[in-house]
């Protein structure tokens, strides 16, 4: 039986060719008929990311808006450090807001410090979310 299947490659060696690409064509129909399950989670993941680049984006502006603030300030004239420091705590505060969706508790975390710290700032400096 092995000696007839040698023969007939031999004589046709253009079948095991023909063979390996139904086989390869075969294996990427399996792959494409995923279960809909993983492509919806696949699609999810990807939102997911999607979001998180467009919220790291945004940072990014608010960042760079902050910097450019503080280029043109006039140095000649001084500078009162004390209002540059709370205009930058309120920046901080709320950028951490925006990023954890308000949640007073996971922006006090994500700043490193305590939530009572954190609210008293809130009053503070009167800060709206």
């Amino acid at each position: 039986m092995k000696a007839e299947y040698a023969d007939s490659t031999q004589l046709d060696p253009g079948r095991q060719e023909r063979s390996s690409l139904r086989a390869s064509a075969a294996l990427s129909l399996k792959m494409t008929e995923r279960p809909a399950g993983n492509r919806v989670q696949r699609l999810a993941d990807l939102a997911h990311i999607l979001v998180r680049e467009a919220e790291t984006l945004a940072s990014d502006k608010t960042f760079t808006e902050e910097s450019n603030k503080l280029r043109t300030m006039n140095i000649a004239e001084g500078i009162d450090f004390y209002d540059e420091v709370t205009r930058f705590e309120i920046g901080l505060i709320k950028l951490a807001l925006e990023r954890v969706g308000r949640n007073q508790a996971a922006a006090a975390r994500l700043l490193h410090i305590k939530p009572t710290t954190l609210n008293f700032k809130i009053k503070l400096y009167g800060i709206e979310y």
